[in-house]
């Protein structure tokens, strides 16, 4: 079979050569890295990577094959997937098609035989680097910023419904509505509310509160998804008045975007964190827990009123906040992914946390 060359070409002036997995397909988008050692079908159609050039450190991809299962969205929204060593020829029960069948199914731009070592050394020496996927040696990046409309793109247009098992009528054990703002969220979250016994309705991520109080929600969960917050600063008023209205779990850039619209700010993390094995501790009880994370930007503590909120959580590693509680209301955020996909399920209790946080029927709504 005849390798077509391929190069991965940056912002900041370095080229790395490597093949093309599938066709030759010029895109770019944000270099980031991911060092989960598993869980590679998760990753590429994690909305939250959209806009980005995903590159996996684990130095050997679809060793496991692709299911229909374990999709995170409808089609991956990445620009660009690289590797060092993809596998041909995986071996699972449940698997279904191969790395390369995936790359051609959904059209995506894919290298290997890069040395990803030498990737991820160049992102954690320049912080915020772009780069292009191309077959032309005399290519450079043309994006070099964060695309402001990139939640707009992976959000869903419509308010729509979710029913376990196609059955909005049966019975559910927490009996409890919950409302998904889309900012790009993965289908293992609305998936492990409807194993907990919540009927879930995902709306748009500019939805007015007043679509929102027509659909009489028990709670409502603010999703992760790709981009910088900042983008999305004119969305606060809107957060505000849902979180004082309704139990709330803010979910990575929900957490974001709960600090904002309570005054705080949001800052660039050097690297960013992306991978399924980061330490983060528990500030009330001391416990460590091992988590899957895929974010660039954190919440800037020094910004909070710490009259109103209350640090949960922390990065083992660089201290960084990965959760937060407020004092007085129900509104709960983390920075990690509680439904750990891919990943340890070491936090899933922060979902039961959530439902606990939200009244029995009958009882009253905190105003």
């Amino acid at each position: 079979m005849e390798q077509k060359i391929g190069y991965l070409v940056l912002s900041t002036g370095d080229v790395l050569e490597g093949k093309w997995l599938g066709e030759e397909r010029a895109s770019e988008g944000e270099l980031v890295f991911n060092t989960a050692m598993t869980g590679y079908q998760e990753v590429m159609t994690d909305p939250s990577y959209a806009g980005q050039v995903v590159t996996m450190t684990y130095p050997l991809i679809g060793n496991y094959g692709f299911n229909d299962m374990d999709y995170e969205s409808i089609k991956p929204s990445l620009s660009g997937l690289i590797m060092s060593h993809p596998c041909r020829t995986p071996e699972h029960y449940e698997s279904s098609f191969t790395l390369e069948d995936m790359i051609n199914k959904h059209e995506i731009p894919a290298l290997y035989d890069i040395d990803t070592r030498e990737v991820t050394r160049i992102v954690r020496e320049h912080g915020e680097v772009y780069g292009k996927v191309t077959s032309d040696l005399g290519d450079i990046p043309n994006q070099l910023h964060v695309d402001p409309e990139i939640v707009k793109k992976v959000s869903v247009k419509k308010v729509t419904s979710l029913c376990g098992q196609g059955n909005c009528e049966r019975t559910h054990i927490s009996n409890q509505h919950v409302v998904v703002f889309d900012f790009g969220y993965k289908h293992s979250i609305t998936q492990t509310l409807d194993h907990l016994g919540c009927h879930v309705t995902v709306v748009p991520f500019d939805t007015n509160p007043e679509v929102v109080k027509a659909l009489q929600p028990d709670g409502i969960i603010l999703s992760n998804g790709p981009g910088d917050p900042k983008d999305l600063g004119y969305l606060v008023e809107n957060i505000k008045e849902v979180t004082q209205s309704y139990p709330t779990l803010g979910i990575c850039l929900g957490q974001q975007l709960v600090a904002i619209a309570y005054g705080g700010t949001t800052k660039r993390l050097p690297y960013g964190h992306r991978g399924s094995n980061h330490p983060v501790k528990n500030v009330a009880t001391g416990k460590v827990m091992i988590t899957s994370q895929n974010h660039g930007y954190v919440v800037d503590g020094d910004s909070l009123n710490k009259e109103e909120w209350t640090v949960s959580h922390v990065n083992v590693n660089d201290h960084s906040i990965e959760g937060l509680v407020h004092r007085y209301m129900p509104i709960m955020s983390v920075q990690f992914h509680p439904e750990a996909h891919p990943g340890p399920m070491d936090t899933y209790t922060i979902f039961q946390d959530f439902i606990s946080m939200i009244p029995a029927k009958g009882e009253k709504q905190y105003a």
